[in-house]
């Protein structure tokens, strides 16, 4: 979910939301080297040429517009004014120009229209192919693929910014949804952990044998109110081989109410009425299910894994070897364990210049897999230890798990005894899959109130809410989506 993503992934690098030159303004012409001048003669003195011309792009002025954090972001702003000055050192020909514009995509249309959208601006995962339909992103194939660390890169998140095979943006950061377990909570039922390979029934299970109602202590909180409701149910919808809607020449049509939405509808009914294992007060929002598992009151819960055991580490004093991670929990037997992907990239204008284009690919990538983002993670770590901290990192970072700079990163961990680690199986099996294209938190609001229904009437009709609730999204919603064919 949208809201989260950018708490629940944490880089090592601080890389900013970027913008790009809008407006009438462009940027100044190439100037010729001093050497050169504007007009040369032969022996002769009777033939001018043309100056030489160059493709080094230091040589040229460029200018671009970068998004800017807002006034009360003060760390961000001063790690942002850290960067354009270290950029601008080592390429003293760029002007770069600063923009608070936040990507919004009921803004980035008009932007595009009237050519005051940045040279390179912040989007999500959910945006590739909508932007790519409308022509809103360039094709940055050829930098990209001339780029030293490209095979570096985590494929799982690029490729979401892959379009026919060709790249239209480059990752900042992202997260699959995990469940995370309460080993301690299951030891004092003596409930066994499961399999990291583990299925919905294993889930049922756990909840179930975890439940301990005379102590408040439920065996998973499933989120019941706000648009969160509706995205940690979707990742059952997922599981079960659902989808949020489909796109036939251009209208999107809501397909959620379909047998896999019952199914997960069906299952999240036994949590509450069978197994009796989410909390009595179960409207919990995103915050209150975090502050239920660190508080010890619930065994399970679901979303990043990052910010669970974060917060569960550094705020409720849970022990490492206590929180465990797991992906989703697959449907079946066999089946994937797929968990919402949700995450922030980075795509220039396709208006831009070339040169525009370059110098903001520069300017994107300038500090993936340096030297200063390794001294700045091991200060990181040392700050907290030195408090008592846990350093919890991202089970997704923009660089493969498989990359040299991934071997540096884990030398650091290796140092400290205050990094959280994950199961390296849990690793292998989490399948991101990215949320609708179109309409997604209206989507999400209109579920929360499905499975609030469900969670406080006994024997509802499954199919008959679900198809309710596809109509209301569809005339509200759905069918007034403009989008390309």
């Amino acid at each position: 979910m949208r809201k989260f993503s950018m708490v629940l992934v944490s880089l090592m690098l601080s890389a900013s939301m970027l913008a790009a030159c809008g407006g009438t303004k462009t940027a100044e012409e190439p100037k010729p080297a001093d050497n050169q001048g504007s007009q040369s003669t032969t022996d002769t003195g009777n033939k001018s040429e043309e100056p030489a011309k160059t493709d080094d792009i230091t040589t040229k002025k460029v200018t671009i517009k970068i998004h800017y954090p807002l006034p009360d972001q003060k760390e961000a702003r001063a790690q942002e004014d850290d960067k354009i000055k270290r950029f601008t050192e080592k390429y003293p020909n760029v002007t770069i120009v600063k923009d608070d514009w936040q990507y919004n995509v009921n803004e980035i249309g008009i932007k595009m229209a009237s050519n005051e959208a940045p040279t390179f601006y912040n989007t999500f995962a959910t945006e590739a192919q909508m932007l790519v339909e409308h022509g809103w992103v360039a094709d940055i194939s050829d930098l990209y693929n001339s780029w030293e660390y490209k095979d570096e890169m985590n494929p799982l998140l690029q490729n979401q910014f892959i379009v026919d095979g060709k790249v239209y943006g480059i990752t900042q950061n992202g997260y699959v949804t995990s469940t995370v377990i309460n080993k301690g909570l299951l030891d004092a039922k003596q409930v066994p952990m499961p399999d990291m390979d583990w299925t919905w029934d294993d889930m049922y299970n756990v909840a179930k044998g975890a439940t301990d109602a005379k102590k408040g202590i439920s065996g998973i909180a499933p989120m019941g109110k706000g648009n969160e409701s509706g995205w940690n149910w979707t990742n059952f919808l997922f599981e079960a081989g659902g989808e949020i809607q489909k796109n036939e020449n251009g209208k999107y049509t809501a397909t959620f109410n379909s047998d896999a939405g019952v199914k997960a509808l069906d299952f999240y009914k036994k949590l509450r009425w069978e197994a009796n294992a989410i909390p009595q007060d179960w409207a919990l929002g995103w915050g209150d299910a975090l502050n239920a598992f660190q508080q010890g009151r619930t065994a399970m819960v679901i979303a990043g894994a990052y910010d669970i055991i974060d917060s569960a580490l550094n705020q409720g004093g849970l022990k490492p070897e206590n929180v465990i991670a797991y992906p989703m929990p697959a449907a079946e037997k066999g089946g994937k364990h797929i968990g919402i992907l949700g995450g922030n990239y980075l795509v220039i204008n396709p208006n831009a210049s070339k040169d525009e284009q370059e110098i903001a690919f520069r300017y994107i990538t300038f500090d993936y897999f340096t030297d200063k983002g390794l001294e700045a993670l091991d200060a990181n770590i040392k700050e907290r230890k030195d408090k008592n901290k846990y350093y919890v990192p991202a089970p997704l970072n923009y660089f493969s798990d498989n990359s040299e700079y991934a071997t540096k990163v884990n030398a650091i961990y290796d140092k400290y005894d205050n990094v959280y680690r994950y199961d390296e199986k849990m690793l292998s099996l989490i399948d991101g899959k990215p949320e609708a294209q179109y309409g997604t938190q209206d989507y999400y609001g209109a579920m929360s109130n499905v499975v609030q229904e469900s969670f406080s009437k006994k024997g509802t009709d499954s199919k008959a809410q679900l198809d309710a609730t596809a109509k209301t999204v569809q005339t509200k919603f759905f069918d007034n989506i403009k989008a390309a064919k």
